[in-house]
């Protein structure tokens, strides 16, 4: 395979020592080291490939896209345009920013005034220079087209280096683990570029509604403190909990319908509030808006249960056992959000592991297991979207939690939850 003016495999040899960061990158170590550049350019086809944008164009016009190009002296005029597979980017700064595209796109954009060469990931053993200018830039763009378009499969991806695998920091980066695999993410990436600055940015905005930093530390702080969740759903929980603490762990379904009611009823009564301001007394609520709150408190009741019963029948939930909160739900998100508010440069590399160390610490506190923890993610997650359908947003986390409880690799599995 011939990359036109630089000799195939140019740059450092393979070194036979070195640890590549992703299947990604071992994928195309192995394939340099054959010197099988279709295999290596069908790699790069089938995953996102990052390039350093203009941060502050970027801000500016943010649908345009502004890449930085870099300099390298092995190259005739020593301009180069640097693109990374996923595992090779360098950590988030704060003025730094990159997004990706796929193979095809960097021969599409290219022109005369910008690079003759691309280098992939540079200064690596899998490094490689392409000419980016035609006609020499077709003979690897064509494999952008010829690659087949990947199947989504749920996979535990993990940073063989460069991401924390044990310890503290590890252990709150897996509280999210459930979604890393749903959204083919990897688990231990706290130095997180996620889908780029803009797609992180974007994430945000659309799921959200965070545009600046001071709603991300709002809505992570919120998260933290297991208050992005409804109080209802923690009532009801509580309440079991309660009951079972009495009766010695059983909970009848039906006690716990009418336990609920007859709380509510009796705080709508009114009641006395001392202040500084003298005692006083509320007035009682009106009784068609307490038999409606009995009425949907009971309606999740019911779904709660039916949701246990499910994830007994998937293996979530072991037999007799039930969900005790649902702050896991926060808590894996906090994780996440965490990183994502790095991504999208709304906080710092500290900021993001302090939070995430917070994570996981409170969710120590408050599960006893890596499976007590998914069943309370999973539950959470499952009020809030599914709508008792048990489609895609139950599927997917059961799938995920499947994979991590039982891959050799699995942060549940070496790491303590304690």
């Amino acid at each position: 395979m011939s990359f036109g003016p630089l000799p195939a495999g140019f740059g450092p040899p393979i070194s036979p020592t070195w640890t590549p960061p992703t299947d990604i990158e071992q994928a195309l170590f192995e394939a340099k080291s054959r010197e099988d550049w279709p295999a290596y350019f069908g790699t790069l086809a089938q995953n996102r490939l990052f390039f350093e944008m203009q941060k502050d164009k970027a801000d500016a016009t943010p649908p345009a896209t502004y890449a930085a190009f870099g300099h390298d002296p092995r190259v005739a005029g020593g301009r180069i345009w640097a693109v990374y597979t996923e595992g090779m980017l360098p950590a988030p700064e704060r003025h730094r920013v990159f997004d990706w595209n796929h193979l095809e796109w960097f021969a599409k954009v290219w022109r005369p005034t910008d690079p003759s060469v691309i280098v992939v990931n540079p200064g690596s053993p899998c490094e490689a220079f392409l000419p980016s200018a035609p006609p020499h830039s077709a003979t690897w763009a064509q494999y952008g087209r010829l690659a087949p378009a990947r199947k989504r499969s749920l996979r535990l991806r993990t940073l063989r280096v460069g991401g924390p695998l044990h310890g503290s920091v590890a252990h709150g980066l897996a509280c999210g683990a459930l979604l890393c695999v749903s959204n083919g993410s990897i688990w231990n990436a706290m130095a997180w570029h996620g889908t780029g600055y803009p797609g992180e940015r974007t994430r945000l905005r659309e799921w959200w509604g965070i545009t600046t930093r001071e709603e991300w530390q709002y809505y992570l702080r919120d998260l933290l403190a297991c208050e992005q969740h409804s109080s209802v759903w923690d009532f009801a929980l509580g309440l079991r909990q309660t009951i079972a603490r009495d009766f010695g762990g059983h909970v009848d379904l039906g006690y716990w319908r009418q336990a609920a009611a007859n709380l509510i009823r009796a705080k709508s009564e009114g009641s006395i509030v001392v202040s500084e301001d003298g005692v006083t007394r509320t007035d009682p609520r009106p009784e068609s808006e307490v038999e409606a709150r009995v009425e949907g408190v009971q309606r999740l009741i019911g779904r709660i249960t039916r949701y246990e019963a499910r994830m007994r029948a998937d293996g979530v939930l072991d037999e007799n056992r039930y969900v005790s909160s649902v702050d896991a739900w926060d808590l894996g998100r906090a994780s996440k959000m965490a990183r994502w508010g790095l991504g999208a440069r709304f906080g710092t590399l500290a900021e993001a592991e302090s939070a995430v160390i917070q994570a996981g610490r409170t969710a120590s506190h408050s599960y006893k297991s890596w499976q007590d923890f998914s069943a309370g993610y999973i539950l959470g997650r499952c009020l809030h979207f599914d709508e008792e359908e048990f489609g895609d947003w139950y599927q997917d986390m059961v799938e995920a939690h499947r994979i991590l409880m039982s891959d050799p690799g699995s942060p549940w599995l070496n790491i303590p939850f304690r």
